[in-house]
Parts: structure tokens; C-alpha cells; sequence
């Protein structure tokens, strides 16, 4: 296979191809790795309990902005071009001086400015209440260490890629809303949010799903709720040395009230309008572009519903980028070719990788730990796969996304691997590299309807029928002894004698190896649970094409079998003698 050429990049994608997202707490989850001099990991007696925690936790400090600039060190020596830095959740976890913020009122020790939101955190019994306020007030000392020192992390974020080269791009939360199991208590919320008349009452369409409340966000069609984040992005772009805006619309895809009229969508479109003037002045000023874009579901019509006309933003030239993504797992199937027909050629369209694989449980015998989700941080090949697929339908980059959050569970062997980082926008470079695909899943908590790409699987065969899935890969060298092998996942009972195969219309396989591994390890997840089983059917690489392939599956059997996953590996071939 003759190398890629050289892409011709959108005028945003020459410098910018290589995004990392980090969220405001991106800097603090793991103090032990960005200020090692300083904290270190202990196992240490509760001073309210008087009990050896089992578990270790940071001890030392106090943070400093060293923790920062070594953060954006890591960044940059594996080839970040672009940091784009969460300034807010609810209310800005910077120290604004317009908007309410996270510590407002928080006096070293207070226990109870953290009660309210023990139980948004799923804490509801009395200890565990008490143990949540332990972890909360440590982690967030380490931001009252900066105040402290009178240090402002934003500004130094900002402070440290220049330092570096990198460009520094802010993102706002549009609708954030970690705090809403406890609306009026949790320390999260910003007091807007305790107005029932300033939240949304018609979202929640479906009363047994997804936990009703969890839309009912602040309604954009009240002007104060626009007043308010305006007045909020307004000072990001002016007050900071930022140079690029993303507006996050997927923490959360709440707006207006559904089924949004075509007088609600011209409002929303202004109001983004003249968050684009803002952008606009302040690269006037500083002589630097200020692209400003969308983190975004790829549900585009149904954006459209709840206020957001992306495509007439885009096609305009009002958004200069969109970053079509998953809830908290990877969106595989992003249709990024589908968006670029809709969106028109101007917009650049990046691939976002979420740190979530799929809500397959897999399990690390090693040290008995078993996780209902991949964090492909740890993995290489998922990440690998996962980009070609985004890039090979044209996506012009890739945004990382929760990519750090693989470390502060603090499970031995599943780590942030950052050295991933570097190149995997290069689709040239993954070509003929071990890659691990998989397919989205449904899941509860994990994929949020109606706005998610709808997941393929799981789906349930009866005696005799037939599906086949679509997936976007890339095509591969066949000159460097590669295969691929699909793993189609059943669940453990089902009886599967008879179960053809076939990918991209060759003629259907039926050999097959049963296994309980999976086709590549996540960190130290190397097996699935027993629940699930595993069937290895392999195929010669060239069957794998550029862009949409797929995978047919048969069940020639007597009883009903539930495709639970599928998974596919691009490696080495294994010669059968």
C-alpha cells in the first residue's frame, strides 16, 4: 500500500489537529503525578474515624502551579497542539469576578459546604455521607491552596502553553448540571438554578428514563439564564489569554424546551451570533484568530429541537468547528462523512475520543478487579482503531476527551498512557498498527437518547435470522503478515454451534475459536466477565476497506443467542501450524 498524501488542511486544521479537552479539575485528580515533590500516595489513619482507610490517597502539598505547568509539559512532549481547558461546571471553578463561583463562601474545614451534594454523588447513608465529605474537602483545598496563594488556574493554564508552544482554547459548559439530585443544597449549582421558572419542564419525555430530573437545566429561552452565561463567556474571551472558544453543549444537551419554535432557534442563533462578535473583537485586538465551535452530539435534527441550528451556523460561518461526540463512551459509528455533507466544506469537524469504550464488563484476573467500562487511555489499539475510523471519514483532527480520567480511580496497571497522544491524527502513521475496534452499546448511564448516535447492539438473534453492523475502518498493508479477527461477544448460556460470519460480503465463515479473552488487554483487563463468552472468527486484512465496513452475522442455530458485542482486531497473524 503507497502512503497517504499529505492532506490539504482547512486553514483552523494546519495548526490545529491534535486537541486535548481537560476539565476543570484536570490539574487536581492526581496531584501524586503533576507535583510528585510535593504529594505522594499513603495509606493514612481517617483523623474523624480514627480507621486505616484501605485505600491511599495524595498526601502533602500545598498544590502549586508547578502541578499546571508540568501537566502542559506532558502535553506538549507528546504532541498537543491544542489545549482546550474547561473554565466551569454549574458555576465557574475559576475565581471569576462576575459569576458565582465553586468556593464562594467556603472556609477551610467546613464540612458542611459539602453535605448538600453527598448525595448527588450516590452517598446517602450516614457514614458513607461522612467518608464522601473526607474526599471532597481534600480535593478541593488543593483550589483553596491556589487562592490562597493568590494564584488564578485559568490564567495559568493559559500562562503554561504558551510556555510551550501550545495554543490555549477555553471551553464552557453550556448546561452543566452534576449537581441535580440536590438543586437548592449542592455546593455545585449556581443560584439561577434554584428558580424553578428558570429550568426546563417539558425535557424529561420519558418519566422511567435516565433519571428525569437529570433535564431539567436551565432554560435558554429565559434571558436571564443567556444573561448569565454570556456575562460568564464574555470574561473568559476578554479578561484571559485564550485564543480559540468551544461552547460544550454535550455537559448538557439541555437548551430550550422541545420541539423549540422557529422564533426560539432565530433567538438561540443570535445569541450565539453575538457570542461570535465577542470572538471576533478579541482577534481584532490580540491579531490572533479566535475560532469559536461546538462540542456537540451528532444528532443533528434533534439539536435542532431544543433551539440549536448547527447547520445554518455552520453553512453562515458563524462556527468555525464542531466536535460531534458520545455522552461518556466513544461514539464508533460517528458519521462524520454524513456530517460534512449537512455542515458544508468550510467547518473543520473533529473526532472526539471519549476515555469510555463501551459498556462491555470486563475483568483483570490479575488483581481481581472487574470494570463495567474500558477506559481506553490504557489501550493503544482501542485508540488507535478508534481514530482511524473518525479520520478515514474525514475528520479534520482529533479532541481528546476525558482522557485523564483513567487515573484517579488509582487501579494498579490502568493508567493514562499519554504516549498515545503522539501522531494518532495522522492516519498515514496508524496504517498497519495493532488496532482494537469495537462497536457502541446501549447502556444505563452511560448513553444519553435521543441525542447519542443510536448503538447497533446489544441485539437478540432468533433461530435463523440475520444483522449486519456497519463500523468505519481503515484500510491496512497487506504486505506486513497482519489479519483480522472478529470477536462476536454472546452471553454465556447461549449455545452458538452454528454461527456464519461474514465482513464486507465475503463468503460467510463458520470456524470459529471460543475464548474468554478479549483480543487485545485494556491496562490490566485481559478477560471478559463470566457472564459473556467469546468467539474468534479470523479473516485475511484485505477484506478491511477505507471508510464504512461490514460485519454479517447468522444465527443458524435452534435457540435464540444475544449479540452482546462485537470486537475486531487488526494484529498480527498467527500461523495455524
Amino acid at each position: 500500500m503507497t502512503r497517504d498524501p499529505a492532506p490539504t488542511p482547512k486553514p483552523l486544521a494546519k495548526r490545529h489537529r491534535n486537541l486535548f479537552n481537560g476539565d476543570t479539575c484536570v490539574f487536581f485528580y492526581n496531584p501524586e503525578k503533576w507535583q510528585p515533590e510535593d504529594f505522594s500516595l499513603q495509606q493514612v489513619v481517617n483523623a474523624r474515624s480514627g480507621i486505616l482507610d484501605p485505600a491511599t490517597t495524595p498526601v502533602g502539598g500545598p498544590f502549586k502551579s508547578t502541578a499546571i505547568h508540568n501537566y502542559v509539559d506532558r502535553l506538549a512532549d507528546n504532541g498537543i497542539d491544542t489545549f482546550i481547558i474547561n473554565a466551569n461546571a454549574s458555576r465557574a471553578w475559576y475565581p471569576s469576578k462576575v459569576i458565582p463561583t465553586i468556593l464562594d463562601g467556603y472556609v477551610r474545614g467546613d464540612r458542611e459546604y459539602f453535605r448538600g451534594h453527598a448525595i448527588c454523588q450516590g452517598a446517602t447513608e450516614a457514614e458513607d455521607v461522612e467518608r464522601f465529605i473526607d474526599r471532597i474537602m481534600a480535593f478541593m483545598n488543593l483550589y483553596q491552596d491556589l487562592l490562597d496563594a493568590g494564584v488564578d488556574w485559568l490564567a495559568e493554564a493559559a500562562k503554561a502553553c504558551r510556555r510551550r508552544g501550545v495554543s490555549p482554547w477555553v471551553s464552557i459548559r453550556m448546561n452543566d448540571y452534576h449537581g441535580h439530585k440536590n438543586i437548592n443544597g449542592s455546593f455545585f449549582n449556581v443560584p439561577l438554578l434554584k428558580q424553578p421558572e428558570m429550568r426546563l419542564q417539558h425535557s424529561g419525555y420519558a418519566p422511567t428514563m435516565f433519571e428525569p430530573g437529570y433535564r431539567t437545566g436551565l432554560n435558554y429561552e429565559k434571558a436571564e439564564v443567556r444573561e448569565l452565561m454570556f456575562t460568564q463567556i464574555k470574561e473568559v474571551v476578554e479578561d484571559y489569554d485564550y485564543e480559540g472558544l468551544e461552547l460544550d453543549w454535550w455537559r448538557q444537551p439541555l437548551c430550550c424546551e422541545p420541539n423549540a419554535t422557529r422564533e426560539t432557534i432565530d433567538m438561540m442563533s443570535d445569541w450565539i451570533r453575538q457570542v461570535r462578535a465577542l470572538t471576533a473583537r478579541r482577534a481584532q485586538q490580540t491579531g490572533r484568530p479566535y475560532p469559536l465551535g461546538l462540542r456537540i452530539p451528532g444528532q443533528l435534527e434533534t439539536l435542532k429541537s431544543i433551539g440549536l441550528d448547527v447547520v445554518t451556523l455552520c453553512r453562515e460561518g458563524v462556527i468555525d468547528f464542531v466536535a460531534p461526540s458520545g455522552f461518556w463512551c466513544t461514539a464508533w459509528e460517528m458519521p462524520h462523512d454524513t456530517l460534512r455533507q449537512k455542515l458544508g466544506d468550510r467547518v473543520t469537524i473533529y473526532g472526539v475520543i471519549e476515555d469510555g469504550a463501551n459498556p462491555l464488563p470486563t475483568h483483570a484476573p490479575a488483581i481481581n478487579h472487574t470494570q463495567g467500562i474500558r477506559f481506553i487511555s490504557s489501550s493503544h489499539e482501542m485508540l488507535r482503531a478508534n481514530a482511524a475510523g473518525k479520520l478515514v471519514l474525514g475528520a479534520d483532527g482529533i479532541e481528546w476527551f476525558n482522557f485523564y480520567c483513567t487515573d484517579p480511580g488509582r487501579i494498579p496497571g490502568l493508567i493514562s498512557d499519554y504516549t498515545a497522544l503522539r501522531d494518532i491524527h495522522r492516519l498515514d502513521w496508524l496504517r498497519g498498527q495493532p488496532k482494537h475496534y469495537t462497536f457502541s452499546l446501549s447502556g444505563h448511564g452511560l448513553v444519553l437518547p435521543p441525542f447519542e448516535i443510536t448503538p447497533q447492539l446489544p441485539v437478540t438473534l432468533e433461530k435463523w435470522w440475520n444483522r449486519s453492523f456497519r463500523l468505519p475502518m481503515c484500510a491496512e498493508p497487506t504486505d506486513r503478515g497482519l489479519e483480522l479477527v472478529v470477536q462476536v461477544v454472546l452471553k454465556a448460556g447461549d449455545r452458538a454451534a452454528v454461527l456464519p460470519v461474514a465482513c464486507n460480503g465475503c463468503w460467510p465463515r463458520l470456524e470459529y475459536t471460543l475464548t474468554d479473552q478479549l483480543l487485545f488487554p485494556c491496562g490490566p483487563l485481559t478477560h471478559l466477565t463470566p457472564e459473556h463468552k467469546g468467539c474468534n472468527f479470523r479473516f485475511p486484512v484485505d477484506l478491511v476497506r477505507d471508510g464504512w465496513n461490514e460485519v454479517t452475522i447468522e444465527n443458524g442455530g435452534d435457540q435464540p443467542v444475544t449479540i452482546v458485542s462485537i470486537e475486531l482486531a487488526i494484529r498480527p497473524g498467527i500461523d495455524p501450524a
